[in-house]
């Protein structure tokens, strides 16, 4: 049985497959060649992460695929409801990339708050010539210590952020319409603290955050999450994080913000048209980018492609 690796699967994930009689195809095909390939190639599943889109025309065109897999947690890029229905497995891996996407997140933070990613740009450019004038203008951080994290979405990655920010010594509130508590247990110094967390409604979140981190996905109405109004209730010089999905916070809103100064700094490593983000968000002075990389750690992509694998060969051998 073949299956089409379409974005890439970690070394493990193809060895494991292969050790259990599949082929592993990991060439790239483009998305409009997909149906004649699949079809030809006779694959019986297909393995994607967020670039490949496996919509209808797909499924319904290819009669011997089985399985759709994504390694990651967002299942926007496949229409799955609609797979299922037509008996496809539909599969991810929900639990293998929290803690990178948690880490990136904190690093995003880190790195807005002392003008790292601004810092990096500059320095090279102007450090030698204007080395104080660069010492002066960011010599305005600040700590994360004591300040307040708002996490909307509180699953996997939601809590996993939660735990590297308590272990920072931030305050952490978390709205989640599914969640009305957890438990987030911070591993410190080979001790384990428990901390009960409540969720709290958007609006109290938004009124009390110094930090917004969004762990959603995208809504299926094509709505923000953090739109217009959402941006009225928030704190003056609120930093916002997205590693969730492009479209989950209105991009043009987010512009306005940041150049009124009621957002101090943005950290985004989703856009609303990947690969091919809009210009001015890119060239943006007070935002900190990252090419859609939460996922992509050496750690995060062995744990993934070895999820993958299991869950294959238990649905299709």
């Amino acid at each position: 049985m073949k299956i089409l690796a379409n974005d890439g699967i970690a070394p493990i994930g193809k060895i494991n497959l292969e050790k259990a009689g599949f082929t592993v195809v990991t060439e790239t095909v483009p998305q409009a060649d997909l149906i004649k390939v699949i079809n030809e190639q006779n694959y019986v599943g297909i393995v994607v992460r967020s670039a490949t889109q496996v919509r209808k025309d797909i499924i319904d065109a290819c009669p011997n695929l089985k399985l759709i897999g994504r390694g990651g947690v967002g299942m926007d890029n496949i229409d799955v409801a609609y797979a299922k229905e037509k008996g496809l497995h539909v599969i991810n891996t929900p639990a293998s990339s929290s803690q990178s996407v948690a880490e990136l997140v904190m690093a995003h933070l880190f790195g807005a708050v002392r003008f790292l990613y601004d810092s990096n740009r500059q320095m090279p450019v102007n450090g030698l010539s204007d080395f104080n004038g660069l010492k002066k203008k960011y010599g305005k951080g600040y700590e994360l210590r004591g300040k307040t994290i708002g996490i909307i979405g509180f699953g996997r990655i939601g809590q996993a952020v939660a735990k590297y920010a308590l272990g920072c010594g931030m305050n952490v509130v978390a709205f989640d319409p599914f969640l009305a508590n957890a438990t987030v247990l911070v591993e410190v110094a080979n001790q384990t603290v428990k901390v009960d967390i409540k969720t709290i409604s958007l609006d109290d979140l938004l009124a009390q955050s110094d930090f917004i981190s969004l762990h959603v996905p995208a809504p299926k109405d094509g709505s923000a999450v953090l739109g217009a109004s959402e941006f009225t209730k928030m704190k003056k010089g609120v930093v916002i994080a997205n590693a969730a999905r492009g479209g989950v916070i209105d991009e043009d809103v987010l512009i306005a913000n940041l150049d009124s100064g009621k957002v101090a700094h943005a950290c985004l490593d989703v856009f609303v048209n990947e690969p091919t983000p809009r210009q001015d968000l890119l060239s943006h002075p007070k935002i900190s980018l990252t090419p859609h990389t939460g996922a992509a750690t050496e750690e995060a992509q062995d744990r993934i492609g070895e999820e993958l694998a299991t869950q294959i060969i238990e649905l299709l051998k």
